[in-house]
């Protein structure tokens, strides 16, 4: 089969591979679309913290925003799996530890990330293999472009889940990408007020669309004061500039990261009694980001901004924007064409 593959920073292959074969308790899934995610081009620019401390390594099958069939099952699954549309849990603990036996199996310390963490083949390619045990089925009236969206959707529902979003209150969502357009989205399905600050005018004028009370490329001011403030940037000073925008009492939340640190005055976190929350993952948010959807809460479909084909996937890496896309930040990628 067809794979594309990270041989060293910047360098690229599509590579012909073995499929792969379903081993006890495992799906192998045909691929029918793939998202491109911030991560996967840190991990193809060499900068992701990962492949500094281990826990990844070149050559690397990235990939992990992706919705397929099922086409063969090993041991211990269910046959009639076969020929059902399923998405997946990035994040593969091992089921037998403190932390996986409490629902925090996203943060195992012995957990595979599909296309990330510890060797496990992403989904850039024809075909993926993953424990069964981390499928979950999409309704029939999901598209294959609206299956791929279901996985940033679920990080973006822990992060909207976090801000406790409700009616009177007002939010801050700092960045127009992707997570950013889709927390917009839940935490306005939840009732609350969202503005947003973004870089790009093009995602700017899309915040609006989504819903967005305002936004633009510099915070506004409002009266009484953000009650959450929202960090879904790859920009180490904006951690600091919420510190100062959330009310005492308020929220701030945080999912974007740089590759270096961000330092926070920790004295002002308490002096105005602040909460802050860390989001790793999406993985207890699939469900919700399914439902979501499904009731037509929100319509991921206006954050994507083209479809291409395998053999075109390395150009929008290198930053080549796609002949044709529109205005949605995300891009995916149907690997039937190469």
């Amino acid at each position: 089969m067809k794979a594309f593959v990270v041989t060293a920073p910047k360098t690229f292959e599509l590579q012909d591979v073995a499929p792969p074969i379903a081993q006890s308790g495992e799906a192998i899934v045909k691929v029918n679309r793939v998202g491109i995610c911030g991560t996967d081009v840190e991990f193809f620019n060499g900068s992701m913290p990962y492949l500094h401390d281990g826990q990844a390594k070149y050559p690397m099958r990235i990939g992990h925003e992706w919705t397929g069939t099922v086409i063969s099952v090993g041991a211990g699954v269910d046959a009639k799996l076969i020929g059902r549309r399923f998405v997946g849990d990035v994040m593969l603990g091992c089921g037998e530890c403190k932390r996986c036996k409490t629902g925090r199996q996203h943060t195992c310390a012995n957990r595979f990330e599909v296309g990330i963490r510890n060797g496990w083949s992403g989904a850039l390619a024809e075909q993926l293999a993953i424990p069964a045990r981390f499928l979950h089925e999409i309704p029939e009236s999901f598209d294959d472009t609206i299956g791929a969206l279901v996985e940033p959707g679920a990080n973006a529902w822990r992060v909207a889940d976090a801000a406790q979003p409700a009616p009177g209150k007002q939010i801050l969502i700092w960045g127009t990408g992707t997570i950013g357009l889709l927390t917009a989205q839940f935490c306005i399905a939840m009732g609350a007020t969202v503005h947003m600050v973004g870089k790009d005018p093009v995602t700017i004028k899309l915040a609006i669309e989504v819903g967005a009370a305002s936004a633009g490329e510099s915070v506004i001011e409002i009266d009484g004061g953000y009650d959450v403030v929202i960090d879904a940037t790859f920009d180490r000073g904006v951690p600091a500039k919420l510190v100062d925008l959330v009310e005492p009492g308020g929220r701030i939340v945080l999912i974007g990261v740089d590759n270096n640190s961000a330092m926070i005055d920790s004295r002002k976190l308490v002096f105005k009694d602040i909460t802050m929350v860390g989001i790793l993952s999406g993985s207890p948010g699939l469900p919700h980001s399914i439902e979501f959807i499904k009731s037509g809460r929100i319509n991921p479909r206006i954050i994507v901004g083209a479809t291409v084909g395998l053999n075109e996937v390395g150009e929008v890496f290198l930053g080549k924007r796609p002949t044709g896309a529109g205005a949605g930040p995300k891009i995916l990628v149907d690997p039937s064409k190469f």
